[in-house]
């Protein structure tokens, strides 16, 4: 069955339980389900910090993961208006699959948490979509025919879906947020299945 890759990095949990919402969206679709990745930290120091094997949670990404599924959802907590260090870690070893066009016509989306209301939730959206460009991939956002864009009154953006996690990271996903993490997931689900009939 064909598989969305949900790749993501979470610190306090809040993007991992996006992931695992966007996961059920794709899932809600017939004929897909969602392989949930997930990227080690990395470190200053010039060592191995992790394990290979993660000690709970999702397996680490390898970039075979990126080939063999037919779209991707990428999440990451906001870090200055960007992606987290070990996600770009990851996308910057991902050479050799920009020289081969593996992702080329893929189906991408991307999510975020951050600790405020502007905490550079968009500038990461935004940001993170710049080496899936780079890759070929096409982007899908969230229209505003969902109406939870419209009503949310903490994270959601047309860009992908957003946490709005407060100062201590404590704030629980909102009704409206989760609504947004499955729409999204359902949406690229939909939108992968279609590319990969038409190629």
């Amino acid at each position: 069955m064909p598989e969305i890759l949900v790749l993501y990095y979470s610190t306090h949990g809040a993007t991992r339980q996006m992931a695992q919402l966007i996961a059920r969206g794709v899932e809600s679709v017939a004929g897909v389900t969602a392989r949930i990745r997930t990227v080690p930290r990395i470190s200053t120091v010039c060592e191995a910090i992790e394990a290979v094997v993660p000690d709970a949670g999702a397996p680490y990404a390898e970039l075979a993961d990126l080939k063999e599924c037919i779209g991707l959802a990428l999440g990451s907590p906001t870090r200055f208006g960007n992606m987290a260090a070990p996600m770009k870690y990851f996308w910057d070893g991902t050479v050799g699959d920009w020289l081969q066009g593996s992702l080329i016509g893929k189906p991408a989306s991307v999510f975020t948490s951050t600790g405020s209301m502007h905490g550079g939730n968009e500038a990461t959206l935004l940001t993170m979509m710049l080496p899936l460009l780079h890759h070929g991939m096409l982007i899908v956002g969230t229209p505003y025919s969902e109406t939870a864009l419209s009503n949310t009154t903490t994270g959601g953006t047309p860009y992908g879906p957003s946490h709005v996690a407060g100062s201590e990271s404590n704030q629980p996903l909102s009704a409206d947020e989760k609504q947004l993490c499955i729409a999204q997931g359902k949406r690229l689900a939909q939108v992968a299945l279609k590319l990969a009939v038409a190629s």
